[in-house]
């Protein structure tokens, strides 16, 4: 499906004429609050809400209200505000789980209000900010100084969530979901392509943004880093399923010698045999989309934990007698800088599966080209061997 309405982009963050930017803002604003709140018409009943999808997450109720608390408290932070709207929600709705020993998951501890209760309290949140976008002191750029960093870093929270939200339906019950016109899936796929390695040159890259990059970024993508990359061999497909299919089928989920000790204990730990979002009725393959489940599509590229793609990687090298790894993010980014792939404009849809401009869901590998690979951004979040760790000149913010 193609958007007939694409989904606003990043706004570049300077200029010369704020009465402008405040137009674009708004928009930009109400586009993802709206948006937001649509993915959540995907559950088919008020049950719904307040049901784990998975035991290590908060019910859906708490995603519904977290997204506007997190404006509100980071509002009142940077003085745009200097007094709640709900001092209750606001408190509740603050802090999500990051699978920590010390999250409280205990339902016991909580007393969650009616949907009807937290959509009005999104509504006067999304009066407040909208007030606040059309009438508050503005000055050009806004960077991290500017209090109106603040503006922008909720409405980038709240599309962090778009995705993390859509991740949480989808492992919900089906029979707490229904479809949404404005959450279709890709309807194609067919016989997966035959994968095969592409010489990459050496190169040069660069990481992370300076100060005063033109376009918002999160603390962690700020500072500098640089590294001379050797000549590497890269697949010109993501991993399909069809291909990942060889890896189960060769009982890869039972065999300790393709996993770190620390992708075992999650093997254990968890179970698994296959990738979470495929499901095996009467001898037959089925995928779990956000909401309805579909015979499989080969051709879409495999949903995986970094432990499940990491061990697949093991029994590939095995299988071919050679070193097979992912990349690390140095290597990832010289294939970036090398596609040619260029910041997305608002009038036309990408030419990847980003941004909610064709599907709410993958898509088959070998859709979107950019250069001799495909999907180098896009289908799906893409694992390297590289941790986190913050670039020289990195601040907290």
């Amino acid at each position: 499906m193609t958007q007939h309405h694409l989904f606003s982009r990043s706004p570049v963050l300077t200029g010369n004429n704020p009465q402008a930017k405040r137009q674009e803002l708004l928009h930009y604003f109400l586009d993802t609050f709206d948006r937001y709140e649509s993915l959540f018409d995907c559950l088919a009943s008020e049950e719904a809400y307040f049901k784990k999808p998975i035991s290590l997450r908060h019910p859906l109720i708490f995603y519904l209200g977290h997204t506007a608390t997190f404006f509100v408290n980071k509002l009142l932070l940077v003085h745009l505000i200097d007094q709640r709207i709900n001092p209750r929600f606001e408190s509740m709705f603050a802090v999500g789980v990051d699978e920590m020993s010390w999250d409280d998951l205990n339902d016991a501890h909580y007393d969650w209000p009616s949907v009807n209760e937290v959509k009005a309290y999104r509504q006067q949140v999304r009066t407040l900010v909208s007030q606040l976008i059309q009438e508050a002191p503005l000055t050009l750029p806004i960077n991290w100084q500017n209090p109106w960093w603040a503006i922008i870093m909720g409405i980038e929270h709240e599309r962090i969530h778009l995705e993390t939200s859509s991740v949480l339906i989808r492992q919900h019950e089906l029979s707490y979901v229904k479809n949404h016109p404005a959450w279709q899936p890709c309807l194609q796929t067919g016989a997966a392509p035959n994968n095969q390695l592409v010489a990459i040159e050496q190169g040069q890259v660069n990481l992370g943004k300076s100060k005063d990059n033109d376009f918002y970024g999160w603390d962690n993508e700020y500072g500098h880093h640089q590294a001379n990359i050797a000549p590497f061999e890269a697949s010109r497909y993501l991993v399909s399923n069809q291909e990942f299919l060889a890896f189960v089928e060769a009982q890869g989920y039972q065999q300790t010698e393709y996993w770190t000790e620390e992708g075992w204990a999650w093997r254990n730990f968890s179970a698994a045999m296959h990738p979470t979002f495929w499901r095996k009725k009467d001898n037959t393959w089925l995928l779990r989309l956000m909401t309805q489940e579909v015979p499989m599509c080969w051709d879409w590229p495999v949903e995986v934990n970094y432990h499940e793609a990491a061990a697949f990687c093991q029994w590939l090298s095995q299988q071919q007698g050679k070193t097979i790894r992912l990349p690390t993010e140095d290597e990832w980014q010289h294939l970036y800088q090398r596609s040619s792939l260029q910041h997305p404009q608002t009038q036309q849809a990408c030419n990847a599966n980003l941004h909610l401009d064709h599907y709410a869901s993958a898509c088959p590998v070998n859709q979107f080209a950019h250069g001799e690979l495909f999907d180098v951004v896009g289908n799906v979040w893409q694992w390297t061997e590289t941790p986190t760790y913050p670039f020289e000149g990195f601040d907290v913010h």
